[in-house]
């Protein structure tokens, strides 16, 4: 891979510490969910961080898939749900992640081509294929 960029963040304190990254643009306090026996709170946490990355990155994908198809978007919504709970069979937490996808004016044929190559483009999908379960979903008007 050639990298055309590169992204830094270090974190001392863990789920319940502070991140912050080289540019300073991020600089918070995490914190555990209450759901993860923390205390919750104006704090985020890393499964909040990934959502948003994921969501953002998934966005992308579809801009440039239907421009690859001269296809307009109005408006399009990605909102990313990922999930974390503990592994059925081992030791440790596993991850999930729900991808709700909202493209008004699109036709339902044209919107599930364009989600389903979004999917095959977008580096957090590449990342997480064959890793965690995603569903995607495409909500309709």
């Amino acid at each position: 891979m050639d990298t055309l960029y590169e992204a830094t963040a270090t974190t001392t304190g863990g789920r319940a510490g502070h991140v912050q990254s080289s540019d300073g643009l991020i600089d918070m306090k995490l914190e555990l969910p209450e759901e993860l026996g923390g205390k919750g709170g104006d704090y985020t946490n890393p499964e909040q961080l990934f959502a948003a990355g994921y969501s953002a990155c998934f966005g992308s994908a579809l801009d440039a898939v239907a421009k690859m198809h001269k296809v307009k978007l109005e408006n399009p919504e990605v909102t990313a749900t990922i999930g974390i709970g503990r592994h059925p069979e081992e030791d440790g937490f596993l991850l999930n992640a729900v991808l709700d996808v909202y493209l008004p004016g699109i036709d339902l044929e044209t919107a599930e081509m364009l989600v389903e190559e979004a999917h095959e483009l977008c580096p957090y999908s590449r990342a997480t294929r064959d890793n965690i379960d995603v569903t995607l979903n495409l909500l309709e008007d």
